[in-house]
C-alpha cells in the first residue's frame, strides 16, 4: 500500500517557499513513485529493477528518508537467490538483501515483498535520483521483481527531513 500524506495530518509540515530555516526534523517535501513491470535477470551482475524516484532537496543540510517496498520478488528453478540494493545516482548506498528465496535447492520460491528504509545525507540541493537494482546471486537461474502483475507494483518514497 503506498504511503499517502495529507499536510493536515503531519506535524511540522510546512510549505518551504518563504522559509529560510524550517523546524528541525520536519518533513519538507515528499516524492513517491511506483513501478509494476516484470524484470528478470539470471546474472550476478546487478541490473535496474525499474523502480526510481528523484528529489531536489531544498537545503543541503537535509536528510532524505528513503522507503522501499520491492514487490513480486521471486527466484525460479535453480539454486540461487535474489539480491537487492539501493543506489543514489551511480553510488551503492545500501545492500538490503543478499539471497532472498535461497533454499539450497532448485525449487522455485515466491518471496513476495521486501521492504527497507534508509536515511541518507546527500549534502546537495541538486536533483538526486534513488533507485533499486537486483541480481541472481548464483549467476545460474532467473531472479525476478514485480513478478506477478501490475497489482504488485513496487514503491519508493523519498522524504526530505530538515536538519
Amino acid at each position: 500500500m503506498p504511503l499517502v500524506l495529507n499536510s493536515s495530518s503531519i506535524s511540522g509540515l510546512a510549505a518551504v517557499g518563504g522559509l529560510s530555516s524550517p523546524q528541525s526534523n520536519s518533513v519538507i517535501q515528499v516524492v513517491s513513485a511506483s513501478y509494476g513491470t516484470i524484470q528478470t535477470t539470471s546474472s550476478s551482475t546487478f541490473t535496474d529493477t525499474g523502480l526510481s524516484a528523484t528529489i531536489t532537496p531544498k537545503f543541503a543540510t537535509s536528510t532524505i528518508l528513503v522507503l522501499i517496498n520491492q514487490c513480486g520478488v521471486r527466484k525460479d528453478t535453480g539454486n540461487t537467490g535474489v539480491g537487492l540494493r539501493l543506489l543514489r545516482g551511480a553510488t551503492v548506498i545500501l545492500k538490503f538483501e543478499d539471497s532472498a528465496g535461497n533454499t539450497d535447492s532448485a525449487a522455485q520460491n515466491f518471496i513476495g515483498s521486501i521492504s527497507t528504509c534508509y536515511i541518507d545525507s546527500p549534502a546537495t540541493t541538486s536533483a538526486t535520483t534513488y533507485k533499486t537494482q537486483f541480481n541472481s546471486w548464483a549467476n545460474i537461474a532467473n531472479a525476478r521483481v514485480q513478478a506477478f502483475d501490475a497489482e504488485t507494483a513496487s514503491t519508493i518514497t523519498l522524504m526530505e527531513i530538515a536538519a
